[in-house]
């Protein structure tokens, strides 16, 4: 299966999060208030494509009729640990203690997160990544080209889409308002995750 962007990643989270949690589906006009989507069309847009990756299923006619498949009746739940925040901005320093440790469903995360970090700041918000949010981090220390990561620079965490174009390794926001972050050669760098979901509370 081709890999989810992280707008399309936090869209199918936030399905599956409703069904398990509340037991039904969001309509679109949740999804778009809880994507920040535009409109109820780009909307329909990322779910019709999620429908033909075959993560989920769209009922002709329903007002709520989107519903994940593939899931188990039950779920395992799992226990994942916050660990601090992470900077959608400008990198903030981390603070790596243990906050607190949530059981969560399974289901809400294509692969198992190894820890959240709260995330401060909004310069994620066209991949759905808003200010507060619970990002799911799957440890690792590489990454490919446009993927979204949790990275090191000089001691700071920060969560950004991997740019290796052109020979440069530079951090891209997803805000026009903030710059890429260009990592010189000089800085203090390391991948510390990837994003694999989200957790967003109310």
């Amino acid at each position: 299966m081709k890999e989810l962007s992280p707008r399309r990643a936090t869209i199918l989270s936030f399905i599956r999060d409703r069904v398990a949690g509340h037991g039904q589906p969001p309509s679109l006009a949740e999804i778009a208030a809880a994507c920040g989507l535009a409109s109820r069309g780009a909307a329909r847009k990322h779910v019709l494509a999620l429908s033909e990756a075959g993560l989920i299923e769209v009922a002709p006619g329903q007002a709520r009729g989107i519903r994940p498949v593939g899931l188990a009746a039950t779920a395992e739940l799992l226990q994942v640990p916050i660990l601090g925040r992470v900077a959608a901005g400008s990198p903030i320093g981390a603070d790596a203690d243990l906050q607190d440790i949530l059981a969560l469903d399974e289901r809400l995360f294509a692969v198992a997160p190894d820890y959240l970090l709260r995330v401060q700041g909004d310069s994620m918000i066209e991949d759905g990544i808003l200010d507060g949010d619970l990002v799911g981090v799957r440890r690792r220390s590489d990454a490919r080209e446009g993927q979204t990561v949790v990275a090191r620079l000089d001691g700071e965490l920060t969560i950004k889409r991997l740019s290796l174009a052109a020979g440069r390794l530079r951090l891209l926001p997803r805000n026009p308002a903030y710059a890429p972050i260009e990592v010189q050669a000089d800085q203090e760098f390391a991948i510390e995750g990837v994003f694999c979901g989200l957790v967003r509370r109310g």
